[in-house]
């Protein structure tokens, strides 16, 4: 991978130090969560790996939980792969490295409110990527394979995918690639630390109802929206 871009840099940095205020009013370290890192955004920010953003434990909510989005500029719901980090994940490691430091996976639901048009990718990053809550699933020792997902709503299909890794990339080179950012901003993937992997569906509006992101094998996580 080449060097890292100065926009993701220099963007990257304000989102650590959002991190850090945030960890200071005591929101407690959860994770990270990759963005912005399919294809069709690739291209459009000209960049050529997923952006940073930081999980907190104050933004994690229960399966099953209601949110209320209503005041929301722009609601959006994603489904993801989390990766439970079982060893530290360095900059420089290969995605086969990468795949090992996993302990164990998860579903997962990223919450997310577009309350600016992402136009400015040092923007973007200081606001953490729109991220605003996730839930996540039952924790598995190994990832399923094969691993398909459906998204309802209502009990409604709304999306649907079998190829997971179609919109986010390989996981392990996502996971590289996120070390490799945050090593070069002075931060890590640590041991315990949760990871979110990106949307394997297109993100989607996030209308209130009962939705439910079912990964099969890996599991379900599920949230009303009001």
């Amino acid at each position: 991978m080449s060097a890292l871009d100065p926009r993701i840099a220099q963007g990257t940095a304000r989102m650590l130090a959002a991190r850090d205020r945030a960890l200071a009013r005591g929101a407690g370290a959860l994770g990270w969560k990759a963005g912005f890192g399919a294809p069709a955004a690739l291209a459009s920010w000209g960049t050529d790996r997923p952006l940073v953003g930081f999980l907190t434990r104050d933004r994690q909510v229960a399966s099953g939980a209601l949110v209320e989005v209503s005041r929301w500029a722009k609601p959006v719901l994603e489904a993801e792969v989390a990766a439970h980090l079982a060893a530290d994940l360095g900059p420089g490691a290969s995605p086969e490295e990468a795949l090992a430091s996993v302990g164990g996976w998860s579903v997962a639901i990223e919450l997310a409110d577009v309350s600016f048009p992402p136009h400015d990718l040092g923007q973007v990053l200081a606001d953490n990527i729109f991220h605003r809550h996730v839930l996540l699933g039952p924790v598995l020792p190994e990832r399923p394979s094969p691993l398909s997902f459906s998204v309802r709503r209502d009990g409604e299909e709304v999306s649907a995918t079998a190829d997971p890794e179609a919109l986010t990339g390989e996981l392990g080179a996502v996971l590289a690639s996120m070390a490799g950012t945050l090593g070069a901003c002075g931060a890590a993937l640590v041991a315990g630390d949760v990871v979110i992997t990106g949307s394997v569906v297109a993100p989607l509006p996030a209308a209130a109802g009962r939705w439910v992101a079912d990964a099969g094998a890996l599991g379900a996580v599920q949230v009303t929206l009001r």
